[in-house]
């Protein structure tokens, strides 16, 4: 099995903590010269540090902000103009909890921009070089609510649900250019996101963090939450060659928690 990425430069999103952390070092670990992209320059100077380079690779970073996408398509140009990227890990942080119907117009709006509009400009940016090299992996990294809606997740639920759509799209239109475009779904993985959430629940029901915690636990078939890890290693595989005939699809990674095929 070929998954093989030496020769091939990766951009991955919100690479300093969490799950994009976690596949930006996969990443490297299979030979890819990566470029980390987050908004704290400190935190990407300490990642870059941790990337192998066993296979000589090239690393680097990008300082952007998603709430403000005219800035990040303003740098991806200056990019891309010296990098081909083959490939795009879109990731970024979900919207704060709440029920849909309490939110505002501000809130969906920041959400669509910061999740739909960044990552329409980051495959713009990116697609033109990966169809001269015939190779393109574009990779969103969402959530199981698009495929059951999380309770108190009322903006996050819709906006990750355009997101899915949207990817879906993309596969269609871009496979016959050797580019496939694909999501993974964490579901329970011990990232700061995840205890926002946890913390949320537990306010919300008036009991412990470590009460909602193992409320969540006891939801998981595999009856524990997954590590950053687990989740990078299905993203490298969908970024590798050995992915090549795999597009448009949703992959939860989340120990059979999901109730739905």
């Amino acid at each position: 099995m070929d998954i093989d990425l030496r020769g091939k430069r990766a951009l991955v999103c919100g690479s300093t903590q969490g799950i994009g952390k976690a596949s930006a070092i996969e990443l490297a670990n299979l030979g890819a010269s990566v470029t980390l992209l987050a908004r704290n320059e400190d935190k990407l100077k300490n990642v870059l540090t941790e990337l192998s380079t066993s296979a000589n690779q090239k690393h680097s970073y990008l300082v952007a902000d998603f709430d403000s996408p005219e800035e990040l398509k303003k740098k991806l140009t200056d990019t891309v103009s010296e990098n081909i990227f083959h490939i795009l890990i879109n990731n970024t942080g979900g919207p704060p909890a709440g029920k849909a119907i309490d939110a505002g117009n501000d809130d969906f709006l920041k959400a669509f921009s910061a999740h739909l509009i960044c990552g329409q400009i980051l495959v713009q940016a990116v697609v033109p070089g990966m169809k001269r090299e015939n190779y393109g992996r574009i990779i969103n990294i969402i959530s199981t609510s698009v495929k059951i809606p999380i309770k108190g997740l009322g903006v996050s639920n819709t906006i990750r649900g355009a997101v899915a759509n949207w990817s879906k799209t993309l596969s269609v239109e871009l496979a016959a250019f050797g580019i496939t475009v694909n999501n993974v779904l964490p579901g329970t993985t011990m990232t700061g996101r995840l205890e926002f959430v946890i913390n949320a629940n537990a306010e919300r029901a008036g009991i412990t963090y470590e009460s909602a915690k193992q409320k969540m636990i006891e939801e998981v078939p595999m009856g524990r939450i997954s590590e950053p890890e687990e989740v990078a290693v299905a993203v490298a595989f969908l970024a590798s060659p050995a992915a090549s005939y795999i597009t448009g699809i949703n992959l939860p990674v989340d120990g059979g928690r999901t109730g739905s095929l």
